[in-house]
């Protein structure tokens, strides 16, 4: 799931002091979400989802369709 997370942010171009922003949390908090280190809360993870319009099952890498179904 994290890789994912890395590279839908790096594919929009943005920082993880971008994104976090976007997301209302610290970017510290940010990058322990995205390097695995710290489990993703469900509100921040249906959030990076809706930013990125994919959807939650293709951030769980439960399906490799990016789509909201």
């Amino acid at each position: 799931m994290y890789p994912r997370i890395r590279d839908l942010r790096e594919d929009a171009d943005l920082t993880q002091t971008d994104l976090s922003k976007k997301l209302n949390i610290s970017q510290r908090a940010y990058s322990h979400y995205e390097n695995g280190t710290r489990d993703i809360p469900t509100n921040i993870l249906i959030a990076i989802a809706d930013y990125h319009h994919v959807s939650i099952d293709y951030l769980l890498e439960r399906t490799n369709n990016k789509r909201i179904l």
